[in-house]
């Protein structure tokens, strides 16, 4: 039993390393926790630190899921016989309790990093604590990131606790040699855990409901039930609402209910009655559920993917991972022995992976690249990480901030992009609010789109008009919160306002109706679908700001549509056009015609032909159909081909020489500089045809390349004869000439080009010029295999030379005739 302010504080089983875990605080400044699921290390662990550290300064404790964050708050005030906003409080996103009495704050949805970025020194704070780390969130990343550069470079006397009920202490101890580890070992009674396989041929709802069911009725307590997602909460909680007894109460629980109906999950069922609580994955190890003994694994979670090519994140349903597992059976043995049954088979368990992949490997980066360049950091590996954010999201990330004018031509933070960053939300959203913030009304509008768009309605259509005319109460809260970031006074929303301040962030996603379907193409080019009895599909143009790629689908699912007059957005900002020159094939007259188009994007407005274009215009014009239509247009006869070949091979064996890249995407990339040139007076395919790609092909080298080239990887080879005879060669295998076996007579080894580095493989050639034997080693050959190919040769081509000794003999391409005479 502890005091703290006068209060009775419970022990946890993370009290026994609590004198160990402060010492070490004190000496090392840096340290890990493991506790496992009801040690207490999140609900009685800090308010042991405050009472006991003797910090001068508060503490920040960094939760990664914002329900966690409010209720573990919450528990650790009732502890001390507080409200939330005394001694602990908590932030987060449209939500903030605390006060000037306030020591340890909760925090969490990237509260932690806006701190750090408006007062990198976290001035008054002594201690942060990262928990739950093992989610590898992207917020936790990004603050561990941070925290290490800010320990380093401004103080090295703020201390820093990892904690985590399943920590990669390997990865982590790479990360901080230094730092100590703690182990608790909890408390927990044991799990029988069982693998029951749902029926392959039973519709998974149905089958999960009936599993719970049966579970209720061979075993008592209350029960708790992982699901994916919300859609499966609410089917299987209508399945089971007939089957269970009146005693059990049924409870849902995931992030966007109530605070009370969230409680309700969270506290004992009253005497008397049983509870199942329906949760996602959320209740792995964020929260503690009171009374649970027993357990169902549905095995699945929902996590979303990004896409860094198209731009979206596709939301996927996968096996969870062996730790989450582990995790979800613990829940069952929290009070007493308990059991969990899992809704899979062993092996399927065994074959999972051992971790799940962090957020910042499969997340969308542009706010956290944003983040970055507000930190100083325009290079990732300047700061310390335990997984390197990927470069083809990082690259995705970069697209998006130059297309909100974010970037500027050095990648460095334009003024609009400081004060965008400053702002501390998605990056697309804070455009809309900075370009809105001249005008009160604007800025209001603007403020609550964005709060529709962070957190969007589950249910209903997607049309966002429906959203403005009845928002609801936590999206005003919200609105007014970013609204005052800019402005301290609060206008009134105008959705006649909405599409162009939508189309501030999202002008890519200015969509145009392709068919009476409900099928959209979008500015950026990729497809996007309604649901063709959905009544915004009748409208032609259409802002999207809410996207998902759902499955393998090819059209993204449109979740947020607003109609945009497109004539009057183009005139509001005719800046947005761009004119481009296009071709078409005229199918009737079989020849190319010049258009020119007014584009959105890949969206045409309009497009008018051109009667009489010009030499430079239909250069150009002829560049862009080349672009959509594809290389394959051109005529790549074989020398032009092997131009390519060798080029690619050279980047491979002579890697020090800067070459140019000829695969399609990057010839295709650079067409005007090296065929533009060679498109003059070109005006129909057929004289397209004829260019020849091989000497517009080498505009992409200089005089000292092109020498080097011919030398080092000559297009022919010169063989003893003084036959001149080509070489062949493909990208990933080594270089071939095919030749007669007597023209290489007297040659004792085999040939080597790209500077020595690279043997010329060796087709040797009967005098039909039939191959009779590949080698890349002539010398031993002609001392081993030879001697079977000569006794062969000699019967069939007795007129032709088949000497005894090859290597020292006249090479000829005659026969014995010829060379006696």
């Amino acid at each position: 039993m502890l005091i703290f302010n006068g209060v009775v504080v419970t022990s946890l089983p993370v009290a026994a390393v609590v004198d160990e875990l402060l010492l070490a605080l004190q000496d090392a400044g840096q340290v890990m926790l493991h506790a496992p699921t009801g040690a207490g290390k999140s609900t009685w662990l800090p308010l042991e630190i405050l009472r006991r550290a003797g910090l001068p300064g508060r503490i920040l404790m960094l939760e990664p899921r914002r329900l966690a964050a409010r209720n573990v708050a919450l528990r650790l005030a009732e502890q001390l016989g507080e409200a939330p906003g005394q001694t602990v409080g908590y932030r987060m996103r449209a939500e903030s309790r605390v006060g000037p009495h306030t020591r340890l704050e909760v925090v969490t949805e990237g509260i932690l990093t806006r701190m750090l970025q408006q007062d990198p020194e976290l001035s008054g704070v002594s201690l942060v604590i990262l928990d739950e780390f093992h989610e590898r969130s992207l917020q936790a990343d990004l603050a561990l990131a941070l925290l290490l550069d800010v320990r380093q470079g401004l103080r090295d006397d703020l201390r820093l606790l990892i904690m985590s009920a399943t920590l990669d202490d390997r990865r982590l101890l790479e990360l901080l040699p230094d730092a100590p580890v703690i182990r608790s070992v909890g408390r927990s009674f044991p799990v029988a855990r069982v693998y029951h396989p749902l029926p392959s041929q039973a519709r998974p709802d149905q089958a999960i409901a009936a599993a719970v069911s049966r579970m209720l009725l061979s075993h008592t307590g209350s029960l708790l039930l992982f699901l994916p997602g919300v859609g499966e909460i609410h089917r299987v909680l209508a399945l089971l609402s007939p089957r269970v007894g009146a005693e059990v109460d049924l409870c849902p629980l995931y992030g966007a209910l109530t605070l009370d109906e969230q409680q309700r999950a969270i506290r004992p069922a009253p005497a008397g009655r049983r509870k199942v609580v329906l949760a996602t994955n959320i209740a792995e190890t964020s929260l503690t559920i009171e009374g649970i003994r027993l357990v169902v694994d549905s095995g699945l979670e929902r996590v979303s993917e990004f896409d860094a090519r198209s731009g979206l994140s596709r939301l996927v349903t996968q096996r969870i991972s062996q730790a989450s597992m582990v995790q979800r059976a613990g829940r069952a043995g929290r009070l007493s022995p308990g059991a969990c049954w899992h809704l899979f088979s062993q092996s399927q368990a065994e074959r999972a992976p051992e971790h799940s992949l962090p957020e910042i490997l499969q997340s969308d980066l542009s706010g956290f690249y944003l983040e970055l360049l507000q930190w100083g950091c325009n290079d990732v590996d300047r700061l310390c990480w335990l997984d390197r954010p990927p470069e083809p999201a990082l690259a995705a990330a970069r697209r998006t901030l130059r297309q909100l004018d974010v970037l500027d031509g050095a990648e460095r933070l334009t003024s609009m992009g400081r004060k965008m960053a400053r702002l501390g939300c998605d990056p697309r959203l804070a455009a809309m609010l900075c370009h809105a913030d001249d005008n009160d009304d604007s800025l209001a509008t603007a403020a609550l789109l964005a709060a529709i768009i962070e957190e969007p309605p589950r249910a209903g259509s997607p049309d966002l008009r429906d959203a403005l005319a009845r928002p609801q109460s936590h999206w005003l809260r919200r609105a007014k919160q970013l609204a005052k970031r800019l402005s301290p006074r609060w206008g009134t929303p105008d959705s006649g306002l909405a599409p162009v301040i939508l189309a501030r962030g999202f002008r890519d996603r200015i969509a145009r109706r392709r068919d009476a379907a409900g099928r959209y193409q979008l500015a950026n080019g990729l497809g996007a679908a309604l649901a063709p009895d959905e009544a915004l599909s009748a409208i032609e143009w259409l802002i999207v700001p809410g996207l998902m790629q759902l499955g393998q689908n090819a059209d993204a699912a449109i979740r947020l549509a607003l109609p945009v007059d497109i004539a009057a957005l183009v005139a509001g900002r005719p800046d947005w056009l761009t004119v481009t020159t296009a071709m078409r094939w005229d199918e009737e007259k079989g020849s190319l015609r010049v258009l020119r188009r007014e584009q959105i994007g890949r969206l045409v407005l309009r497009e008018q032909p051109q009667a009489k274009p010009s030499g430079e215009l239909m250069r150009q014009a002829l560049i862009a159909w080349i672009g959509e239509q594809g290389l394959a247009v051109l005529n790549w006869d074989a020398p032009s081909q092997q131009l390519r070949q060798r080029l690619l091979c050279a980047r491979d064996w002579l890697p020090e020489v800067d070459w140019p890249l000829v695969d399609d995407d990057a010839l295709l990339a650079a067409l005007p500089l090296w065929l533009q040139p060679s498109l003059q007076g070109v005006h129909d395919v057929r004289a397209l045809r004829q260019v020849n790609l091989g000497e517009a092909l080498l505009r992409l080298l200089d005089w000292r390349m092109r020498q080097r080239l011919d030398s080092a990887l000559p297009s022919h080879y010169t063989v003893p004869t003084g036959s001149r005879l080509p070489v062949r060669y493909q990208h990933g295998e080594p270089p071939v000439l095919a030749v007669r076996m007597q023209e290489m007579f007297g040659e004792q080894a085999s040939p080597l080009l790209a500077e020595g580095r690279v043997p010329l493989v060796l087709e040797l050639l009967s005098p039909a010029a039939h191959p009779l034997q590949i080698t890349r080693d002539l010398a031993a050959f002609w001392q081993g295999a030879y001697r079977e190919v000569q006794k062969e040769m000699k019967g069939r081509y007795p007129k032709h030379a088949w000497p005894d000794n090859p290597a020292q003999a006249v090479p000829t391409r005659r026969t014995k005739k010829y060379q006696q005479g």
